[in-house]
């Protein structure tokens, strides 16, 4: 199953991924708002997922329209994001539609690396690029080519009392991918166990790649950050953040 559906991963994705400390993500990204040069009120977020982050930057005061591929979590983040100032969409970023300019765009957690197709991602920035306001901001993390090569043979684990999940990583050097084979059992009411799974892949993009996709789309002022920091990365970076600007 591709990553696109996750269907199954839905219903169990706020569960399994508590190590994500969105309120942290969040800090991050008013941090870089507060360096850009315009004031930033209206803001879009592609792969939105559960909707978790999305609703972290409404809290705080930003209008925000939140894209997914995925109706399955866009289900759970319409029950989360009930009452705040959060559109939601089902879009594919390489589709991405919005009927008003934003100031801010922001994919975070490693969502571009989910566009296996470097066509698509291209076309994913020069979406963004015309949603944008004038002088508006694009900010988006991904996996540097170092992090996935490394989850090769990889088996990452997480359980709660009533969920089990395996994740196997397989990197593929000739196709630049890494792939996810993903098992998950669930805890049904009358105690038996519900078994699913799905297929994810990551694509390994170097830095100069991703420069490069926004250079093409017309963005100016291209800067890259080490992981939720301010400083460039380091050379064993494992994620890197990007941050890029629509000329007025």
């Amino acid at each position: 199953m591709s990553m696109d559906s996750y269907t199954i991963l839905a219903e169990y994705y706020d569960q399994l991924t508590t190590d994500v400390n969105y309120v942290r993500w969040a800090d991050y990204i008013q941090r870089q708002f507060a360096r850009h040069k315009r004031p930033i009120r209206t803001v879009a977020e592609l792969a939105c997922g559960t909707g978790s982050l999305a609703r972290e930057l409404a809290l705080r005061g930003y209008s925000v329209i939140a894209t997914d591929l995925s109706p399955d979590m866009l289900s759970v983040a319409a029950e989360k994001c009930e009452g705040l100032d959060v559109l939601l969409l089902c879009q594919d970023m390489a589709k991405l539609n919005l009927a008003r300019p934003v100031d801010a765009v922001v994919c975070c957690l490693d969502s571009v690396n989910y566009v296996t197709r470097p066509a698509q991602l291209r076309r994913a920035f020069e979406r963004v690029f015309r949603a944008l306001a004038p002088g508006g901001l694009f900010l988006f993390d991904a996996k540097t080519p170092l992090a996935l090569e490394g989850a090769d043979g990889q088996v990452y684990l997480d359980e709660t009392e009533d969920v089990f999940c395996v994740w196997r990583g397989e990197y593929f050097p000739r196709r630049r991918t890494c792939g996810y084979g993903i098992d998950l059992f669930a805890r049904q009411p009358d105690g038996s166990w519900l078994r699913g799974g799905e297929y994810h892949e990551e694509y390994a993009y170097t830095l100069e790649e991703l420069r490069g996709f926004l250079d093409e789309a017309g963005f100016q002022d291209i800067r890259t950050y080490g992981e939720l920091k301010l400083t460039p990365p380091g050379a064993e970076a494992q994620r890197v953040f990007f941050t890029a600007r629509k000329d007025n």
